[in-house]
């Protein structure tokens, strides 16, 4: 293996690192509680599904660099597909509310486990669809 070889590995490792921070950070924000201190305070149900979340980014961003032919190109797709997971979470969460009277951020906030298992749920099948179309 030359050095160059290593060298794109540890780049584009890096930049994926960067990246799954940045896009796990923007995603607090659409979190009605702070992830962190609910873990903290013992919340088994915030960390499952902070987890499965972790998993659907690290998938997705896995994918987009397999399939990419730049770094830059990877970065955007896996920008691009945050949105859209995003997006297709709020819908799904929206409609569990409306449909069937469940609400997974208030449920998982309290301790739920199920709640939290299918907010994550939804988060790693969504990922699963959109790496697909990749």
């Amino acid at each position: 293996m030359s050095w160059d070889i290593v060298l794109q590995i540890l780049v584009w490792t890096g930049v994926g690192a960067v990246v799954l921070f940045a896009l796990m950070y923007l995603d607090s924000f659409f979190t009605k509680y702070k992830d962190i201190a609910e873990i903290k305070a013992g919340n088994t149900a915030v960390a499952i599904r902070l987890a499965m979340k972790l998993f659907a980014q690290g998938y997705i961003l896995s994918v987009s660099i397999n399939t990419s032919w730049s770094l830059w190109e990877a970065v955007l797709v896996s920008v691009v597909s945050f949105v859209i997971l995003l997006v297709l979470e709020q819908i799904a969460r929206l409609l569990l509310k409306k449909i069937a009277g469940l609400d997974l951020d208030e449920g998982t906030r309290q301790g739920m486990v199920s709640h939290g298992l299918i907010g994550g749920a939804l988060q790693l099948v969504g990922a699963f669809i959109i790496s697909a179309s990749l």
